[in-house]
């Protein structure tokens, strides 16, 4: 058993997920609406009119985050776009396994972000995480460990470059980055593709890109 598999966990992601099948169905109207009224390049314009969407990562790339964080023993982890906590619940769950560490998450929108603090106080795993409110532009600017284990990317698809510049010197040898919907973000795709950058990638499945910060481990 982990913690992610057993209650209160288990039973907190699997209404998040169902809440999040359920707007399904209204979410490629409010896409929709939101795109034609935002400005392309006002990211937060076009995501605040989408705040009550869950937004979640699938049901496979929920467990997939589990599973790396897991594997690497990732103590020190940053997600861009916490939305309604599914992802941050998943990488919670993998430290409380791991034996600790933190989290810090960043999300603009109010509401979202006290939703996802809600369900994680319910999850026992609040003291785990630190959601900061704001761009994350800023709020992933400062402040932040010296290495970084693994790095979700789930934000503005446009700013994915941006953020793995503002983390990119503290990505450890053998850090994983996870970016959602990374076809959105053709900049980004290059640059982690390039083999030249110091980045090994591949897509997973339908919606992620998965990479691998290259460099020499320090000796044990």
């Amino acid at each position: 058993m982990t913690t992610l598999t057993q209650p209160p966990v288990s039973t907190i992601i699997e209404r998040l997920f169902l809440e999040a099948d359920a707007a399904e169905a209204r979410r490629s109207a409010d896409f929709a609406s939101a795109r034609q009224a935002a400005d392309p390049q006002d990211y937060l314009q076009y995501y605040a009119r989408l705040k009550d969407q869950p937004l979640p990562v699938s049901r496979a790339t929920a467990k997939l985050l589990y599973m790396l964080a897991r594997s690497i023993r990732a103590s020190s982890i940053v997600e861009f776009g916490t939305s309604f906590g599914i992802s941050t619940l998943h990488l919670a769950a993998a430290l409380r396994d791991n034996g600790g560490g933190r989290l810090i998450g960043s999300e603009f929108e109010p509401t979202k972000i006290k939703r996802a603090r809600e369900s994680l106080v319910a999850a026992g795993l609040s003291d785990l995480v630190e959601i900061r409110e704001g761009d994350a532009l800023e709020t992933l600017a400062r402040h932040l460990p010296e290495t970084i284990d693994l790095v979700l990317l789930d934000g503005a698809k446009g700013l994915y470059p941006s953020i793995l510049s503002l983390l990119e010197a503290r990505l450890r040898a053998g850090a994983l980055i996870v970016a959602d919907n990374a076809d959105s973000s053709p900049e980004y795709l290059a640059r982690v593709r390039s083999g030249t950058n110091g980045y090994l990638s591949v897509p997973f499945g339908d919606d992620v890109e998965l990479s691998i910060r290259l460099g020499e481990e320090p000796p044990a």
